[in-house]
């Protein structure tokens, strides 16, 4: 059987680490960082997101300014406020969670923030560092799923990699990520052509996809690390959901060397890695001169 890369334990581990460290910098700078979250609308998902995120910002003793607006909230009206966040020199770290409502231009949006509070690293600023190989803030999801391959000893230089997804937000920062340690990397996605051929071949298979329980047993070689992204809710023939994440986890479990659960696995250390990269703005905004050191 697999052995389990349990992302909640060290989720917990590193939150505990950071909250530690602000103790020290709020003595050393007069006050906590901060970090403001912009949820648009009522998406349950969203909300329970939020509502987690807020609760590890208090636990780490990272000021959260929390802005809730209505689903009928206007582009000018969420610019406004990014413009303010921007200049609050209260505030460290700014995450728009998404998905917005449709009539709301969310890349535009993203793209107003300032790169150096773009708390989930999806200004073009920073994703063009994380381009060139330069210190910046790294998308959340992706740099907890480094973290995660790093606390299980994984050896990624050299390795094949294959990402299944390739989107903005996963995908292709986690790719670049791979490609910075050395790994050897392929990005699959749905127009793939004989995608399990593709994956039979990888080392270290990472799905995001957003499909549930996608990737099949006959799709992993034996001994491969596998990563799961995903998390789907799913109804039975009882009418009873749970969670399930984009890979068959029990059967691949049975021949995989290293494998995360969902929950429990990549989730915990998207918000981890969100309170990871305030504090890093926050240490930045206090230094002298520089990216200083993530």
């Amino acid at each position: 059987m697999a052995k389990i890369i349990d992302g909640k334990a060290l989720a917990k581990k590193m939150q505990k680490a950071i909250a530690d460290e602000v103790a020290q910098l709020q003595a050393k700078y007069g006050r906590p960082p901060g970090l403001a979250v912009l949820m648009v609308g009522d998406n349950p998902a969203s909300a329970a997101y939020v509502k987690n995120k807020e609760t590890a910002c208090h636990k780490a003793g990272i000021t959260s300014f929390g802005k809730h607006l209505p689903a009928s909230a206007t582009q000018a009206e969420l610019e406004q406020i990014i413009d303010e966040l921007n200049k609050d020199d209260r505030v460290d770290g700014i995450l728009i969670q998404l998905p917005l409502p449709d009539h709301l231009d969310s890349v535009a949006l993203l793209n107003r923030l300032d790169p150096d509070k773009d708390a989930d690293g999806l200004h073009p600023n920073n994703l063009g560092r994380l381009v060139r190989g330069e210190e910046g803030l790294r998308s959340c999801t992706p740099a907890g799923v480094m973290e995660l391959l790093a606390e299980a000893n994984i050896d990624i230089a050299g390795k094949n990699a294959v990402v299944i997804g390739r989107s903005i937000l996963v995908g292709k920062p986690l790719a670049l990520m791979l490609l910075e340690e050395n790994a050897t990397v392929t990005i699959a996605h749905s127009r793939t052509k004989a995608l399990a051929e593709v994956t039979r071949k990888a080392d270290i298979v990472i799905a995001a996809i957003g499909r549930p329980e996608f990737v099949t047993a006959d799709m992993v070689k034996p001994d491969a690390v596998v990563i799961d992204v995903g998390i789907n809710r799913v109804t039975d023939d009882l009418g009873k959901s749970r969670l399930v994440g984009d890979v068959d986890y029990d059967n691949i479990a049975a021949i995989a060397s290293h494998i995360t659960p969902v929950p429990g696995g990549v989730g915990p250390m998207t918000v981890t890695m969100l309170l990871h990269n305030t504090v890093w703005s926050y240490r930045r905004k206090f230094a002298e001169g520089g990216l200083g050191n993530q």
